[in-house]
């Protein structure tokens, strides 16, 4: 039997763009603790982010997220011995934090330059609609829809 939910911890908002999204992304590309170091790689991409787009930079850093954001993806479920990828709705919490995951693996994945920089033009590419992140959505996609005939494998 499964005991009860963990409870749900509010994260408070960040000190400059008082967003609680912008909170979330830091601590996601916060390594080893390092929160301070995180934030100043943040905030020096947004103002690039800012300069190359002249732009609002949180504008384009949700607009971003939002491009990113799945509405599919594949499970994985064990029916008479067989593995089904069966394609379910994603949450939306969970929506953003994969979002956010694959923006930043895709930044950390450019070659050269520092993180800001690769941060930043991933975020632009992102708002655009391209980039590595966008394209591991669409794949996520293309995968729940070629699997859509396990749909009634949905629990």
């Amino acid at each position: 039997m499964r005991r009860r939910r963990a409870p749900e911890r509010k994260i408070q908002p960040d000190p400059v763009y008082n967003s609680e999204l912008v909170a979330k992304f830091i601590n996601n590309l916060m390594w080893d603790g390092k929160k301070f170091l995180a934030q100043k790689v943040f905030y020096r991409a947004m103002e690039i982010v800012g300069e190359r787009t002249n732009e609002n930079p949180l504008h384009v850093f949700q607009k971003a997220i939002e491009n990113v954001k799945p509405s599919m993806e594949v499970r994985s479920r064990r029916i008479g011995g067989a593995n089904y990828q069966v394609p379910v709705e994603v949450r939306p919490k969970r929506q953003i934090s994969l979002a956010i995951k694959w923006i930043i693996d895709a930044a950390r994945k450019r070659p050269g330059r520092r993180m800001y920089e690769k941060l930043a033009a991933e975020i632009i590419d992102a708002y655009k609609g391209t980039g590595n992140a966008v394209k591991t959505k669409e794949n996520v996609h293309k995968m729940a829809e070629a699997n859509r005939v396990f749909a009634h494998f949905r629990w």
